[in-house]
């Protein structure tokens, strides 16, 4: 959590910037074009936004890195090189499969892929990607985070299959827009009261 609160008191000036313009023009463009407005839909759009922005200060931060800069192509190397239960191997193995499973729910969510195909072809270039990159900063390329990206990704679209299929037996009152409408903004209320406390903005 630590970790997390530290990237949004970094990056919140350019993501306040960033999420009003879109919103703005989000907004500008449904009122243009006569666009049916959902709120929980245009909220979970900026929320992947959102954790875009912190993906990439997470896994672009070089203050993170514990070993020289390098690269392993050896399957298992790394995943099995720490004892479980210890503080690295929930920061090095489930940290990797946790962080990627927003990622593999809302590209689940935009995809609405009737198999699982799909969303490890997307998140393992994704990863692959992300790896590249570490590479080039000064980090290491490890295969082994790709597929613990691909696995935390996996678990995201079972999060997705799982929720669909639960709300398919839930009250018809659950299949409406404005449960969802007011949930969001819910959420929106306490991450915005959370983003002003970063800010040091204090409300009384």
């Amino acid at each position: 959590m630590t970790i997390i609160t530290q990237s949004v008191d970094k990056m919140w000036p350019m993501l306040t910037i960033f999420l009003v313009i879109i919103a703005a023009v989000r907004i500008a463009a449904i009122r243009s074009n006569n666009e049916r407005f959902v709120f929980y839909k245009e909220f979970s759009n900026l929320l992947f936004i959102i954790y875009i922005f912190l993906l990439y200060e997470l896994l672009t931060r070089t203050e993170l890195n514990t070993s020289v800069s390098g690269y392993n192509l050896v399957p298992f190397t790394e995943i099995f090189r720490y004892r479980i239960g210890t503080d690295a191997f929930y920061f090095n193995v489930m940290g990797n499969i946790a962080l990627f499973i927003p990622f593999g729910y809302f590209i689940s969510t935009y995809i609405k892929p009737n198999r699982i195909l799909p969303i490890l072809i997307v998140s393992v270039i994704s990863s692959a990607t992300v790896e590249f990159v570490q590479l080039c900063i000064g980090r290491s390329f490890d295969v082994d985070d790709i597929l613990l990206n691909a696995l935390g990704a996996i678990c995201g679209f079972l999060l997705y299959v799982a929720l669909n299929a639960i709300k398919k037996y839930l009250p018809g009152i659950f299949g409406k827009d404005l449960i969802y409408n007011v949930l969001c903004f819910i959420i929106l209320i306490f991450m915005v009261l959370f983003l002003l406390g970063r800010m040091g903005v204090v409300i009384k």
